[in-house]
């Protein structure tokens, strides 16, 4: 029984240990924000043979050196609810060369002009550039933006806006500092330009939209959402991104009282939850959610949360629990009260909040209701004291509609650091 312990102790110091080289540091503008481990742990120095780590999506595209004459490929290496976002794959390239910003009448070469047009289209950078744009970036569908070979942030700004359209791929963006605009002209097509009302200030918006992948992007420090997807918009997936500094990260849903997200379905897989966040990651409404492989590194409300009975499938996450005097007692007294089996475990582990993974969040006068929502934990490990409250039905048939792909095994993840987040990504080698 004293080995257990001891060991137990010693994963949690090791695991913590070696998450704590996670902690970005923030450069200049012109220079991506990654942490030291990742730092040193890119594939360029991997051997061929080493590349390939079981992440799916990585390891369709990211062991070809010539990833930069075969961009495209990247739209048949998505999984997950949005799978089939092929973004601007059956279209042209389309190089953007200048980071001004008209939000009314785009200049060609520049971000806006490009994502406006109405033919599918694979969006390029010719070099590093920091836009700053100056209302919401309008998408229209069929498109990708793609960041691979550059620095490319959208920062200071308000940021992207995926409304009422289908097809989009976002990847290797750095995307910070986003803030509220609106109430301004702004151009949706070339032959279309609107009055739109004020924005939010989400790093990513989507509405009423559908077959979306946002990959490989680097967000934090918005005024609102990091990326919010609401009104009816399904079949998303949310990969290999990395997100820190940032209170409310991800809503998934409009509102209890909007029925059309109950067709929600969305894949938030490989993921990095990096220091300084709070909550909503994410918070579900409604829908389907398939919560798979990714690494919580702490939290200061919840991980995940919801209302109005959605699904939630959690399954081969690491959840780490921040490691403060806290999150060390409430440690110390699950490890005593699991190998004692005591009966007051959940109160002991409730006693500390900023351990718990799940919220149900219900209303005044609802609060058994919550029992029977289903949400369930398999295989995911829980470190330092985090838990996870499950609910609802146990029945594997039950989370069918939120089940998007397999799911490795979480301690994969410990072994096999990931590199979410925006790539530094160079001609000529795997990326």
């Amino acid at each position: 029984m004293s080995s257990l312990i001891i060991f137990s102790l010693l994963l949690v110091v090791v695991v913590v240990h070696l998450f704590s080289y996670a902690t970005p540091t923030k450069f200049s503008a012109a220079t991506q924000i990654i942490p030291e481990w990742r730092r040193t742990t890119t594939r360029r120095e991997l051997g061929s043979e080493s590349c390939r780590t079981g992440n799916p999506i990585d390891d369709c595209w990211r062991c070809d050196p010539n990833w930069e004459a075969n961009r495209k490929m990247l739209a048949d290496c998505a999984a997950g609810f949005g799978r089939n976002a092929v973004g601007g794959r059956d279209g042209e390239f389309y190089v953007v060369k200048h980071s001004d910003d008209d939000p009314k009448n785009p200049v060609p070469g520049t971000l806006r002009h490009a994502v406006i047009q109405e033919v599918p289209l694979w969006i390029i950078f010719d070099r590093d550039m920091v836009i700053n744009l100056k209302e919401e970036l309008v998408m229209n569908s069929y498109k990708t933006i793609d960041g691979r070979g550059f620095n490319v942030q959208i920062a200071d700004g308000p940021c992207i806006c995926i409304h009422n359209t289908s097809n989009i791929i976002v990847h290797n963006v750095y995307i910070h500092d986003c803030v509220p605009g609106g109430n301004a002209v702004v151009r949706d097509s070339p032959q279309h330009s609107g009055l739109r009302g004020k924005s939010d200030g989400d790093g990513i918006s989507v509405f009423a939209s559908r077959d979306i992948w946002i990959d490989h992007c680097t967000l934090a420090s918005c005024y609102d959402g990091l990326i919010d997807v609401v009104f009816g918009s399904t079949a998303i997936t949310i990969s290999n991104n990395y997100m820190f500094h940032h209170n409310e990260v991800m809503l998934l849903g409009h509102s209890d009282d909007f029925l059309p997200d109950k067709s929600m379905q969305i894949t938030i897989a490989f993921n990095f939850f990096g220091e300084g966040l709070v909550q909503r990651m994410p918070r579900c409404r409604h829908g389907y959610f398939h919560i798979v492989n990714n690494i919580y590194t702490g939290w200061e409300m919840y991980a995940i949360g919801g209302s109005a009975n959605p699904t939630i499938n959690s399954q081969g996450n690491v959840f780490i629990a921040a490691n403060n005097r806290s999150t060390k007692e409430a440690s110390f007294l699950f490890l005593f009260s699991f190998f004692f089996h005591l009966q007051s475990t959940q109160l002991l582990k409730s006693a500390f909040f900023h351990h718990q993974v799940t919220k149900h969040e219900v209303l005044e006068g609802e609060k058994e209701h919550w029992k029977q929502w289903n949400w369930r934990s398999e295989g995911d490990m829980l470190i330092n004291g985090a838990f996870f409250t499950s609910s609802g039905q146990k029945a594997p048939q039950i989370y069918m509609k939120a089940s998007s792909m397999v799911a490795r095994p979480a301690a994969v993840l410990i072994h096999t650091p990931p590199s979410s987040g925006a790539l530094l990504c160079q001609k000529g080698k795997s990326c």
